[in-house]
């Protein structure tokens, strides 16, 4: 007898790697498992990944999953979900013609500001976001510029989930709140402007169909089932960006419910009942129909503990491949040995620039503070504080809109260290609850479960299957340390932005 398929996959290709959550329709989680890929940093500023990479990540992980025993033939449902702002330029055969400029790429500076003052307010009125380094339409005219000959080789243009979702289906479309993520995509009309996307100098035909996240897009085909391991004619559901199925995954789903991320990247986003543009925030649709949220981000979050483990971490590395214990964990058991401040010790971790609340390409990360009795756990300590600091200087954004914040969800990577989640929790001074699994690709299985049938809707989905792991109250006393450091971090990053003008 046939197994029966009762497995929903969520597959997340974020900045730093691809995840894979599987759940059952209760929202049990059956297995996970993920795969790192490189980011590829030519000149500074430049951030670029291999496009055949992802695909190579998802197969590994699959068969890390059917290696830890999961039944890969009982799978009922795939979606996608993945970092967005990412363009994938194919030829006519949709092979790539070059590395796709990823969404913390900066080289575009000075087309934003061209972009700010020739067509600011007709960008902002149609896509309601402002020119940075971070969108698509800014990375299209500078590859237009400085690469002539990409824009006639290029006839279909994708984004990262997608075109891993062509390689597994044969299915070329993407989903509205995707498209949001470009700068040329007509918010009112919900299609893609034409006026917008001829400043790109790229032919209008290339850009893919759009869809919804829940719509099915195709199956598994023959192909794939055997590079994967999915069984030939599964269905595939759409998908859409990993922010917005991580806000809906971690069952931030009414006004007011805030999210704090600890990813590769750092965001604080609100969710609210309508749109509210304004011009130093992000701002998308949600998966829930009728809601939205507003993004303030950083470029950076743990993604600088993994360049500090890789740039510094021989030791941590090393221990860990004789005890078994990862070295993230031995980072932590350092820099739990430190106090909080980190006796002295600050960083900033502008490693790629930085979007919230400075949009500033040119600043650069720093430690500062650093005495001969400095140790490796201060560092460390140093690290996880500094980043939760970033995130909060994000947060100020959403004080400024005035936006009302209820109740805060932590989710991302980083927010299984115990150790990070306490020091966000106090440098915020506000209570913090911690979802299980509450990641983007838990948020995928959900949408795959929905477009399949599984749950009646998106909402029901969430209601049914999310789980709280952790709830968090901040140290009153660690909360009033922090609050005067937030203060020197501020001055610091004000003293070193016009240094960093000047290079």
């Amino acid at each position: 007898m046939a197994a029966a398929a009762d497995i929903l996959l969520g597959i997340d290709f974020g900045s730093g790697g691809c995840k894979i959550t599987a759940i059952d329709p209760e929202g049990r989680l059956l297995g996970e498992a993920s795969r790192e890929y490189p980011t590829h940093y030519e000149h500074p500023g430049w951030s670029e990944q291999e496009p055949s990479d992802w695909y190579a990540a998802m197969c590994g992980a699959l068969a890390a999953l059917r290696e830890a025993g999961l039944d890969l033939a009982r799978t009922a449902a795939i979606a996608f979900d993945g970092s967005t702002h990412n363009a994938v330029l194919l030829d006519g055969s949709m092979r790539p013609v070059r590395r796709t400029v990823m969404w913390t790429d900066q080289r575009s500076a000075a087309e934003c500001e061209f972009l700010r003052e020739r067509h600011g307010e007709l960008i902002f009125g149609t896509a309601c976001q402002m020119p940075t380094p971070t969108w698509t339409l800014p990375q299209l005219i500078w590859i237009a510029k400085h690469e002539p000959e990409i824009p006639a080789r290029t006839k279909h243009i994708l984004f990262v989930k997608d075109f891993v979702r062509w390689q597994v289906t044969g299915v070329a479309a993407t989903d509205h709140i995707e498209a949001q993520g470009t700068l040329f995509y007509d918010m009112k009309a919900r299609n893609w402007s034409r006026e917008l996307f001829a400043l790109t100098g790229f032919d209008f035909s290339a850009l893919p169909e759009l869809t919804e996240p829940t719509e099915r897009l195709g199956e598994v085909t023959a192909q794939a089932a055997a590079d994967t391991g999915l069984p030939a004619g599964t269905p595939v559901i759409c998908g859409t960006s990993d922010s917005a199925v991580e806000d809906y995954g971690a069952g931030a789903v009414e006004p007011g419910d805030c999210i704090v991320k600890l990813a590769t990247a750092g965001n604080v986003n609100v969710m609210t009942a309508a749109p509210h543009p304004f011009r130093t925030t992000l701002t998308y649709s949600h998966v829930i129909p009728g809601m939205w949220y507003t993004v303030s981000a950083t470029n950076a979050a743990a993604l600088c503990q993994r360049w500090f483990r890789d740039l510094f971490g021989d030791a941590e590395k090393a221990e860990a491949a004789a005890s078994g214990i990862k070295a993230f964990d031995l980072m932590d058991r350092r820099a739990a040995a430190s106090p909080a401040g980190a006796n002295g010790v600050m960083f900033h971790p502008y490693l790629q620039g930085e979007r919230s609340p400075y949009w500033d390409p040119k600043l650069r990360g720093s430690f500062t503070g650093i005495s001969i009795n400095s140790t490796r756990g201060d560092f460390m300590r140093a690290l996880l504080e500094g980043v939760a600091f970033s995130l909060f200087d994000c947060y100020g954004v959403i004080e400024e809109m005035k936006l009302p914040v209820k109740r805060i969800f932590l989710i991302g990577g980083g927010a299984r260290s115990a150790l990070w989640n306490g020091i966000v929790c106090d440098v915020f001074n506000l209570p913090v609850a911690v979802p299980s699994p509450g990641d983007a690709s838990f948020g995928a299985a959900l949408l795959a479960g929905t477009g399949t049938g599984f749950f009646p809707d998106v909402r029901e989905a969430v209601k049914r299957c999310l789980r709280t792991d952790r709830e968090l109250s901040p140290d009153p006393g660690r909360a009033a340390q922090y609050a005067e450091l937030f203060r020197t971090y501020r001055e610091i990053h004000d003293a070193l932005a016009p240094v960093y003008r000047k290079r």
